[in-house]
């Protein structure tokens, strides 16, 4: 990435970084740096990365044509290199370093916040951010839906984004006057080293099930990528925030604690449903949202939050905890959590225009969830609020961990009355596949498949059906419902495109339904 209006000697870049310099290259002026060639400009620095699918060492030649003016590797390529070439034993965490020093090391301006775990991590980003707004705060958030601060809103690519487009990020945030920073980290953001030289004041854990064994191979590994945030991301002042699930797979954040008070000096504060420093005492849910009463440090409070079921509330007490951390008193706080959007795509309500006291036509929700873990709270949280029917669509995505399939398939039709399996983002792999191994789990717990008209006819039949189309299954479980009944449409939650085969196209599951929504109105 090259930033033109920004030039940092070579020496300056490589302070931090042990290896050793010409002494006729220490001034040199770098324009940019970057471990994609084909992003090269002249007076940039190629860092030669080996990646999961190529290596930056094949493609040093390219840099050089492009104009690079230095290259840094792990070892010295076969041919000639026609600029300085300086080596390094892991490139990949050098980039952090080096992106930190190009622009003048950003996130030691601003106070750092950092939010990992499998599920939660989006919506508790918004809580904080709003808590933060609304204490005087200036936030800005790197985040899976987006980046954002003030008036500035960008796409986000990856959860964590690379290092050169944190730090570029970072430092437009600082100079914009941002206090605050609320960052989503990712295991492969970790594990990759795109934080490295960020060090945070308060980091939130919200829990660990199972994803992206694709790329970690195991949940221990998955878990070892997690701490790492904690053992080499933290200031030496910072504070842990840890959540203490109700759920299966709370063993984690038990195991984080024991790690946390084991192995480092980090200040620790813990939070749940029912125990831990920032706890709720009393609870009640509904389709409106949640009322609690919290106790930390024995004095209790009572919110109200537009917020749905017991696994948000579990969202709301790790951004309390965060809040009190960040020095925001519980009273100032409450004002903040009644008043809540919607988050895109987290249990976000589909509605339409409707005419004063017309009634909801249908209770549609959109969800992201995308493991078994999540797609089960999200399908017990409505199942609790007593809908006469609970219906669900969902697939999940291709080129991914195979081996959630059928778990995700047992979870959706041991929750739901009706369960819809259709396609989420195939990407290269055949829709058809990823649909028989859902199904697998479905007939593991003795699902009946039974025509989706017929469901829908027979309000009193329970079962599934598969229909590849999303568009059509979207339209189907509209219709097929009835007042009384809650769809919920789960995987891609606030995405607005799906990824085949041949590519990337536009479908968004909030649209599909609301236009689903407004056909019934007309029809009525």
């Amino acid at each position: 990435m090259a930033d033109h209006a920004r030039i940092k000697k070579l020496g300056d870049l490589m302070a931090e970084v042990s290896s050793a310099i010409p002494v006729d290259m220490v001034n040199l002026p770098v324009t940019g740096i970057t471990a994609d060639s084909r992003q090269v400009t002249p007076g940039m620095l190629f860092v030669a990365v080996s990646g999961e699918n190529s290596d930056g060492h094949h493609y040093i030649q390219e840099a050089v044509r492009r104009g690079c003016i230095a290259v840094l590797a792990e070892y010295v390529p076969s041919g000639d290199c026609d600029v300085q070439l300086i080596t390094a034993p892991d490139t990949r965490s050098v980039m952090g370093y080096l992106a930190a020093a190009f622009y003048d090391f950003p996130a030691r301006e601003m106070t750092m916040i950092a939010i990992t775990g499998t599920n939660g991590k989006t919506t508790s980003s918004y809580i904080l951010e709003n808590l933060i707004r609304d204490a005087g705060g200036i936030p800005g958030v790197v985040g899976t839906i987006n980046v954002r601060y003030l008036d500035v809103t960008l796409e986000a690519v990856l959860t964590t984004p690379e290092a050169m487009d944190i730090h570029q990020q970072l430092r437009l945030m600082a100079d914009n006057g941002v206090s605050h920073v609320v960052m989503e980290v990712s295991s492969h953001g970790l594990e990759q080293e795109r934080v490295n030289d960020i060090f945070f004041d308060v980091a939130l854990f919200t829990n660990l099930s199972r994803d992206h064994l694709d790329f970690h191979g195991s949940m221990e590994n998955y878990f070892a990528a997690k701490k790492r945030l904690f053992a080499r991301h933290m200031k030496d002042t910072g504070t842990a925030v840890v959540v203490l699930s109700q759920s299966a797979t709370g063993d984690w954040g038990k195991r984080l604690v024991e790690f946390l008070s084991a192995k480092t000096h980090l200040k620790l504060v813990t939070c749940g449903i029912g125990y831990g420093d920032v706890r709720a005492l009393t609870y009640s849910f509904s389709l409106e949202g949640i009322s609690a009463e919290i106790n930390s440090n024995d004095t209790v409070f009572a919110i109200e939050t537009p917020l749905v079921g017991a696994f948000n509330l579990e969202n709301v007490l790790g951004c309390i905890a965060c809040g009190l951390v960040l020095g925001y008193g519980m009273e100032s706080m409450q004002p903040t959590l009644a008043t809540l959007d919607s988050i895109p795509g987290r249990l976000e309500r589909v509605k339409i225009a409707k005419e004063d006291n017309e009634p909801v036509l249908r209770d549609v929700f959109v969800d992201y969830a995308h493991t078994p873990e999540a797609l089960q709270h999200v399908l017990q949280t409505i199942r609790s609020l007593n809908p006469d029917r609970l219906v669900v669509v969902f697939g999940c995505g291709g080129d991914r961990d195979k081996g959630k399939r059928p778990l995700m398939g047992e979870v959706a039709g041991r929750l739901s009355d009706v369960c819809l399996v259709t396609s989420d983002n195939p990407r290269s792999e055949s829709p058809h596949e990823i649909l028989n191994d859902i199904e697998r789990g479905l007939q593991e717990i003795s699902a009946v498949k039974i025509d989706s008209k017929r469901l829908g006819r027979d309000p009193g039949l329970k079962g599934y059906d598969i229909i590849e189309s999303r568009r059509e299954a979207i339209k189907r479980a509209i219709e097929m419902s009835r007042q009384g009944d809650v769809i919920v449409i789960c995987g891609k939650g606030h995405e607005s495109y799906q990824i085949e085969r041949s590519g990337r196209i536009f479908f968004d599951d909030r649209q599909e339904a609301r236009k689903q929504l407004e056909r019934i109105r007309e029809a009525a």
